[in-house]
């Protein structure tokens, strides 16, 4: 289905302005048909009567094919089942007012802008948009071509280590094609919303929550240092690339995808969170050994340079050890005095 631009429709305000006149002239006739009709000009006065109902009973119809149309806004427009063309652009447009709007997804409400509005709100927008469109057709049928944000709910996936991760993405999108997303599918917004779903999990179960080793993420046999905490912008990439591809046949365009949430899941959180501060502490602990050894090398280094006290080996082990204690302990030390002899 390929879409077809209407133009040329924008005489809205000349097709009102002759529908009013006829039906002035409709009435004004029927008024003056009567007089001449009492006046013994019955032949005249038939003619006119006849003319002023004739524009009374079909000069409003053309009014049924008057569409307003706001920026940024489309309407899909079928005659007695065949799509005819697609109404883009504002402005006040006349169609044929046999013609009918056609856009399945537009009650659909889902997480995303445009999609907010209460019930009540819209039924007072329905109306209203009934009265100014002069057709009877629901103002809400139109397309919106604006940027949209979808934020679908958080899914558990496992990644490709199989721990549970609680993920949420917002993906910005538009509809560049109304044929396509109006006939190809049969409602647009819950299949952007499923595909966006399905491509999370796709894309997530292929990387680790953190950096593990031996992962190939790229999937070229080499592993490397990729991971959902650490390489979101890849992720989100592959993330819109990959929902791109299912939606190209809606007439959908994905202009970004983003991480909004990344977690763990709540199962083995407390766990993680262990390991990651044993982890730390590790680590913590690698630093004020590597430090506590260089400052007892420097303290021999020094006391040997200037032969201000001559250790033997004994003496030496001692002296690291408890510069060892004192300096790797978690808690200030409580020295200890010798007045006596070292020896």
């Amino acid at each position: 289905m390929e879409e077809k631009i209407l133009s040329g429709k924008k005489h809205g305000m000349a097709v009102l302005v002759t529908c009013i006149l006829v039906l002035l002239f409709g009435i004004i006739a029927a008024i003056a048909g009567s007089v001449m009709i009492e006046s013994d000009s019955s032949l005249l006065g038939g003619i006119l009567i006849a003319a002023g109902i004739a524009a009374l009973l079909f000069g409003w119809i053309p009014l049924i094919g008057l569409r307003v149309l706001k920026p940024q806004e489309a309407l899909v427009l079928t005659l007695f089942g065949k799509y005819i063309g697609t109404l883009k652009g504002e402005g006040f447009y006349a169609v044929n007012p046999f013609c009918s709007s056609i856009n399945p997804a537009a009650k659909t409400k889902l997480s995303q802008s445009g999609d907010v509005k209460l019930a009540q709100e819209d039924s007072v927008t329905e109306a209203i948009g009934s009265l100014v469109n002069l057709s009877g057709f629901p103002s809400n049928n139109k397309i919106s071509l604006k940027i949209m944000t979808l934020n679908n709910n958080r899914q558990k996936v496992n990644d490709c280590l199989g721990n549970p991760v609680e993920v949420g993405i917002a993906v910005t999108w538009r509809v560049v094609d109304t044929a396509k997303a109006v006939f190809n599918v049969d409602n647009y917004k819950e299949y952007l919303s499923l595909k966006c779903d399905a491509a999370l999990r796709n894309i997530v179960r292929i990387y680790p929550y953190d950096v593990a080793p031996g992962v190939d993420t790229t999937g070229d046999g080499i592993a490397d240092e990729g991971s959902l905490r650490g390489s979101s912008d890849v992720v989100a990439k592959r993330i819109r690339d990959e929902i791109q591809d299912k939606v190209r046949e809606a007439g959908l365009e994905i202009i970004e995808a983003r991480i909004t949430h990344l977690a763990y899941a709540q199962e083995i959180a407390a766990v993680m969170l262990q390991r990651q501060q044993a982890s730390a502490i590790v680590d913590a602990r690698k630093m004020i050994v590597e430090g506590a050894v260089g400052m007892v090398e420097m303290a021999l280094q020094r006391l040997n340079d200037g032969n201000m006290v001559n250790l033997d080996d004994e003496r030496k082990a001692a002296m690291v050890s408890n510069l060892l204690v004192v300096l790797c302990g978690n808690r200030d030390a409580q020295p200890v005095v010798n007045s006596g002899s070292l020896y």
